[in-house]
């Protein structure tokens, strides 16, 4: 039976590198949706640049570092209208940055945001979530398991027949402060290798948005 598989890009916004790699990962590559970072600096230049990608579902990747868990309903809010000016569309989903939203304090809020708007929350929806396909840990990188072997070890586990792999491409930026720098050039090459596309199909995976998905469209807001 085939297996339905979106392959979601974090960080859309972060920087004009970032932007660049999940652009390419998507036009090139096996990237079917991307989360946008509504507060940072680079997603407005992230939002014009989806218009040139229009199969590409973008997501809201909420930022809640720092937020009061009494205060996130407020801050889901305001970056819900601030997507909202920079798409003119709702949302094709919801993930937060840091998955801030798995916290015990956060995760009730987030629910209840998510399920008031109608939005398919990242864990809690009838999809297996696979976060694998990353190349650090415990402050080491480890280039092998984003490589395009390591993507095929990362598919090859899954058995679900719905599955949101995560990812984080993108060029290296001044404008980026971040640990995962250079992981993120190797996963756009490895995202768009030739091979990684036959591996998918190999597999039994059928790629697709999550606009593809029953139930969800990119709407104008009420």
């Amino acid at each position: 039976m085939t297996k339905l598989l979106i392959v979601n890009a974090d960080d859309f916004g972060a920087s004009p590198g970032t932007n660049r790699g999940i652009l390419e990962a998507h036009q090139r590559g096996i990237v079917t949706s991307t989360s946008l970072l509504v507060t940072a600096a680079a997603s407005v230049a992230a939002a014009e640049l989806a218009a040139s990608a229009p199969d590409l579902s973008i997501g809201l990747h909420a930022d809640l570092d720092g937020v009061d868990p009494d205060q996130i309903g407020d801050a889901l809010e305001r970056q819900l209208e601030r997507f909202a000016a920079l798409r003119s569309v709702s949302p094709t989903h919801l993930d937060t940055h840091h998955d801030t939203h798995r916290h015990p304090r956060a995760f009730p809020a987030v629910v209840e945001f998510a399920r008031r708007h109608g939005l398919r929350l990242r864990g809690h929806a009838r999809m297996r979530v696979c976060t694998k396909f990353y190349g650090q840990w415990s402050g080491e990188t480890h280039l092998e398991q984003i490589s395009v072997a390591g993507l095929e070890r990362v598919l090859a586990d899954i058995e679900d027949l719905m599955t949101e792999l995560t990812c984080h491409p993108g060029y290296r930026d001044p404008a980026l402060r971040t640990s995962y720098d250079a992981e993120r050039e190797v996963e756009v090459q490895t995202l768009c290798d030739p091979a990684t596309r036959a591996i998918v199909a190999r597999l039994g995976f059928r790629l697709i948005s999550f606009l593809e998905l029953p139930g969800v469209t990119a709407r104008t807001p009420a």
